[in-house]
């Protein structure tokens, strides 16, 4: 797995790295020691799966407060999905600073977003799935949401 730190502090690009043969490929999706190594959470509670049948639904920017917040591994596993996350953590040195990835199932990539940030994902095509590991269960008070702007050409739209 190849980790690419994010310019908000703690989040990470990850990009599998696959070894190839005739019969296709082989990569890690998830590697606990991989993760504790980059200074990761490595242990997660709870799995989610997200399906938007329109293209352009837009979902979040949400996160969890206190003991409820959560560390959070995403993946785009059908279709396309432009991926916003906002650090919410007042003590962070990127405080309310953002980053922006495309996830996708033919990258095959994900995004760790650590406890304390927003995030939210809008899809780019019609009926994109995306699955995700929580480092904590869902605790609907817990719940906030944060509202962003954002600059997004919506190709086709």
């Amino acid at each position: 797995m190849k980790f690419t730190p994010l310019p908000v502090q703690g989040a990470f690009l990850i990009d599998p790295e696959k070894r190839e043969d005739e019969r296709g490929f082989f990569a890690r999706a998830y590697c606990e020691r991989e993760f504790a190594a980059q200074g990761l959470h490595p242990h997660f509670n709870q799995a989610n799966n997200s399906l938007s049948v329109e293209q352009y639904t837009l979902r979040g920017l949400h996160y969890q407060l206190g003991d409820a917040a959560e560390d959070k591994y995403l993946r785009c596993i059908r279709g396309r999905t432009f991926n916003a996350i906002i650090d919410m953590r007042p003590d962070s040195s990127t405080y309310l600073q953002h980053a922006t990835v495309e996830l996708s199932s033919e990258q095959r990539n994900a995004l760790y977003v650590p406890r304390g940030f927003a995030n939210g994902a809008m899809t780019l095509e019609p009926n994109t799935e995306l699955f995700y590991l929580a480092s904590n269960f869902y605790v609907p008070e817990a719940e906030r949401g944060a509202r962003a702007q954002y600059d997004v050409e919506l190709r086709g739209a």
